[in-house]
C-alpha cells in the first residue's frame, strides 16, 4: 500500500478562534500524517472501509496555541486508533 485517502466532510472549531484554530487544523494534518504513515500500525487499517461517524469520547482541552496543538495531537491519534477497529 503506498497511498491512504483520508476525507473529513466537516471539522467543527466551536470555541477555537483565530490563531488558536489555525494552530489545531495545522496540528491536526501534520499528527495524522506521522500515525497514519507508521508502517507498524498500518497491516491493522489497510484495508477500504467507510466510517460515517468515529466517536472518540471525552478530550481535555486547554486554551491558547499549545493547547490546540496539545488538543490537535490527541485527536489524530485517537482517529489513528479508531481507524483500527
Amino acid at each position: 500500500m503506498s497511498r491512504i485517502r483520508l476525507t473529513i466532510d466537516e471539522l467543527a472549531l466551536k470555541g477555537f478562534e483565530g490563531a488558536d484554530g489555525r494552530a489545531l487544523v495545522h496540528g491536526i494534518r501534520s499528527e495524522l500524517a506521522r500515525v497514519l504513515s507508521d508502517p507498524l500500525t498500518r497491516a491493522d487499517w489497510a484495508r477500504s472501509h467507510r466510517m460515517p461517524v468515529l466517536r472518540l469520547g471525552p478530550m481535555s482541552v486547554e486554551t491558547g496555541t499549545s493547547g490546540s496543538r496539545k488538543f490537535a495531537r490527541g485527536l489524530a491519534q485517537a482517529i489513528g486508533k479508531g481507524m483500527k477497529r
